[in-house]
């Protein structure tokens, strides 16, 4: 699955073929086919509701209520909503129904004297994501740079993210930390390498005010992405890297490496 856009960051339509170049372990591939991606996707939203997020609470809820709205209204997109204070706390169980949803999104507020647990969170989501073999899984990371109190190695949450296959987009609020800590090292390196690697997009945001405009650029975004289809030729051993770009000049593509099952077989 993989998103294309332009200089100011909207999506691109009408692309084929040729606008797309992938690449295994800097091998190219040959692109068979593009076409819109029309699958549903579940989507798990984790908040950090931490006391750092105490100036942000209202804007984050505002937020997200339009970008429900947007990823519900006329599709089958399964939303889930965890908050990250104290502990991984699921507010809203993955449902497609919107208003269920918005349950989840209402009971977002701030844990007085409480830290936050956005590495837990994404190895715990993504583990979900495992277990329900999610097919076109998406992670949304709403955070601060408050303290950070996983306690986790950044290896260790790349690697469940990568096995399930899903798109890490994080969009921190408020200024840069100048912690050094380890769990902050931590948390910076996932931040950093985890879009990259997942084919999601990480926003840095200094007021939260500017957050409804970021998730409806998102929201836009994610409806509008294109699956590719390419050849590979016949390996025993899986390539350790796959990634999309865009042949087009001025054009900026992000790609999801889709875990197809594998065939059982046959009596």
């Amino acid at each position: 699955f993989g998103s294309v856009v332009d200089d100011s960051g909207a999506p691109v339509a009408d692309l084929g073929p040729s606008d797309f170049m992938v690449r295994e372990d800097n091998a190219p591939r040959e692109v068979l086919r593009v076409a819109a991606a029309d699958e549903p996707m579940q989507i798990a939203v984790l908040v950090d509701n931490s006391q750092a997020a105490r100036n942000y609470i209202a804007d984050i809820r505002t937020a997200l209520q339009a970008f429900v709205t947007d990823m519900t209204n006329g599709v089958k997109n399964e939303i889930s909503i965890v908050a990250l204070a104290e502990r991984p706390t699921i507010l809203a169980n993955p449902t497609t129904d919107a208003a269920q949803v918005m349950k989840g999104v209402v009971r977002i507020f701030e844990q007085r004297q409480s830290g936050n647990y956005l590495l837990d969170g994404i190895i715990e989501v993504s583990k979900g994501f495992a277990k329900r073999e999610a097919r076109r899984p998406v992670i949304l990371a709403i955070s601060t740079e408050g303290p950070e109190f996983s306690s986790r190695r950044y290896q260790d949450v790349l690697k469940p993210l990568g096995e399930v296959g899903a798109a890490l987009h994080v969009i921190v609020l408020g200024p840069p930390s100048n912690s050094i800590d380890e769990d902050a090292r931590n948390r910076a390196a996932v931040l950093d390498e985890g879009p990259k690697v997942s084919g999601g997009k990480r926003e840095m945001l200094l007021a939260s005010s500017a957050l409804p405009g970021a998730l409806k650029k998102l929201a836009t975004e994610l409806k509008r992405q294109y699956r590719v289809t390419y050849a590979r030729p016949p390996s025993l051993i899986p390539p350790d890297k796959a990634t999309v770009s865009a042949t087009r000049a001025g054009l900026t593509a992000r790609g999801t490496l889709i875990q197809e099952k594998k065939e059982q077989p046959r009596p």
